[in-house]
């Protein structure tokens, strides 16, 4: 599907404005629940791509539901940098 330069921005600004929705602070807040998250939605949070955000799917499937937002730490490759980037973004 061809898109003109005009289509492909109103795209992208919609993609933003949604992520923007998603990454709202604590006043009005709207954070992503690492237990109920989908891929597509734990792919908003920086640092988290398709690979992470699967691997953080996986572990829910192995070992249930995460008891508090520093245990996304025990995946491989979300370690105290990537969790920094996160903890305000995210909830149980």
């Amino acid at each position: 599907m061809c898109y003109t330069v005009a289509q492909h921005k109103i795209k992208e600004e919609m993609h933003y404005a949604y992520i923007s929705k998603k990454r709202q602070d604590s006043q009005g807040a709207s954070k992503v629940n690492i237990n109920t998250a989908s891929v597509e939605e734990l792919m908003q949070l920086p640092g988290i791509g398709e690979a992470k955000a699967k691997m953080i799917l996986d572990y829910r499937t192995q070992n249930g539901a995460f008891q508090k937002v520093e245990d996304i730490m025990k995946i491989s490759g979300i370690k105290e940098g990537v969790y920094n980037k996160i903890k305000e973004n995210i909830t149980v």
